[in-house]
């Protein structure tokens, strides 16, 4: 652990400058793939990567270079060019950095068990294999897939202030997915991948229930083949967790990027229709709506003690009994905006600069069980598991697909039916939350796929949420 930190601080310590403030953000990761598809064994995969980011800031300016030469030399270098383009840049800039605040901590952050010796390549096959086998030789089963993915995270920060904040993580990424074709349709299902995320080892394929779930996911393939097209209409919508994480991430999270709001993003990921001026008042979701900045849960996926700008991150409310409280945006995006924040400036490698990025973005527990959500609904369904989104660039106006729905009537669960879909505007979606799942409905989940950015990053996001039911939802199918 940390192999070149002691190295690194050394070279640092010699480095030459005349900037106001310098720093050095070193990133090592190494990553692993194992999959198994139709029962056979795929090549694995196993990539490292590593080099460090190099930040001035000279006269209000700041200025960055990144670099893979880990040298003393190659550093000097990346600060040189950090420098020369911070000195072209003088004059030009829009805002003077110079009182930008600074960490000066120093801080140890390592994942429990982060040392512990992993399993060999050969195991995990092993594994995988079992797995597989356990999905029935049916000639409508026309594709699946079993895979583990393990990833392996170093950081360290250093800067001219004195600080060190170290960091080491593990992050596993399981996946399980059937395909059903009777020749005129096909319908997948899947466990993991885009949702089924966390830090940790080898125990968190037995906290997620990975383990076994093959023959179950490759059932309801086959139940989604035979079962009708889900009907069109308004209806009550209960999202299980799997689905509400997509939900919080595309309408909540994004939309409260401070990036974003203040029209960074425009001519990429586009913006957002929440503005500056509707923190502290505006009411986002119904009186039930509870939405956290969470970097604090144990293994969920970004949790962290600082950010990438080394800011210490602790737990915000965003969203309190439905009044929107403040945005998700670092230190950079609070300095420009006057607005309070949150510690979530993050970069997706050494060669990429931090910007704001969700983190654990969370949905609070209510006060319902399963069996009280689904008793008090009507007219109804339930979907689970995204297959589809899409969304308009200011992140209001959306339309979301599920593998997998079954029909509510008097407050009872009845068939399965297949193409769910459903659709809304973002605040109106939230202020009809009508019913909040209690922690018996809540799962801990995570993606390694949020997008953003000019370079793309793409970068990992946890969240957490309670099973939710939503009043009055336009809901409808595929084709017949």
């Amino acid at each position: 652990m940390f192999a070149l930190s002691e190295t690194l601080q050394h070279r640092f310590a010699a480095l030459r400058s005349r900037a106001d403030f310098w720093s050095l953000r070193h990133v090592q990761e190494s990553r692993e793939s194992y999959w198994v598809r139709r029962r056979v064994a795929q090549a694995p995969s196993f990539v490292v990567d590593a080099g460090a980011m190099l930040s001035v800031r000279i006269a209000g300016v700041e200025a960055y270079a990144a670099t893979s030469d880990l040298s003393e030399a190659g550093l000097q270098a990346a600060l040189q060019r950090a420098e020369q383009m911070a000195r072209a840049l003088a004059g030009h800039n829009l805002l003077d950095l110079g009182d930008l605040p600074y960490p000066t901590e120093l801080v140890d952050d390592v994942m429990p068990g982060y040392e512990q010796p992993q399993a060999s390549a050969a195991q995990w096959f092993e594994l995988l294999m079992a797995e597989s086998a356990l999905i029935p030789q049916d000639a409508r089963l026309v594709d699946s897939h079993v895979g583990l993915t393990f990833a392996a995270h170093e950081q360290i920060y250093l800067n001219s202030a004195g600080a060190c904040l170290r960091r080491a993580q593990r992050y596993v990424f399981p996946q399980v997915g059937v395909t059903a074709s009777d020749g005129h349709d096909s319908q997948s299902r899947s466990f993991g991948g885009t949702h089924l995320a966390r830090q940790g080892g080898t125990e968190v394929l037995d906290q997620l229930g990975v383990i076994g779930s093959a023959s179950r996911i490759a059932d309801e393939a086959l139940q989604l083949l035979l079962a009708p097209n889900t009907p069109s209409g308004p209806r009550d919508l209960l999202l299980m967790p799997d689905q509400m994480i997509l939900q919080i991430h595309e309408s909540i999270g994004h939309p409260l990027e401070l990036d974003r709001i203040l029209g960074d993003e425009r001519n990429f990921a586009g913006t957002s229709f929440i503005r500056q001026e509707d923190f502290g008042h505006y009411p986002y979701g119904s009186p039930m709506l509870n939405v956290i900045f969470d970097p604090t849960l144990p293994g969920e996926l970004a949790s962290y003690s600082h950010d990438d700008d080394g800011s210490p991150a602790q737990r915000e409310y965003l969203i309190r009994d439905g009044i929107l409280q403040r945005p998700l945006g670092g230190a950079l995006s609070q300095w420009r905006s006057g607005l309070p924040g949150v510690a979530n400036s993050r970069a997706c490698s050494w060669n990429r600069p931090p910007i704001d990025r969700m983190a654990n973005l969370n949905l609070e527990p209510g006060d319902k069980s399963l069996a009280e959500l689904i008793g008090g609904i009507e007219r109804g369904i339930l979907m689970s598991n995204n297959r589809s989104w899409s969304i308009d660039d200011a992140r209001n106006k959306f339309q979301f697909g599920c593998e997998w729905g079954q029909l509510i009537e008097n407050g009872e669960l009845k068939g399965v039916v297949k193409n769910p879909n459903y659709r809304g505007i973002s605040a109106q979606f939230w202020r009809g939350l009508k019913a909040v799942g209690d922690a018996s409905t809540f799962e801990i989940l995570g993606t390694p796929y949020c997008g953003k950015g000019e370079p793309n990053q793409v970068i990992r996001v946890g969240h957490a949420s309670p099973a939710c039911v939503f009043a009055a939802v336009d809901v409808f199918g595929g084709a017949a």
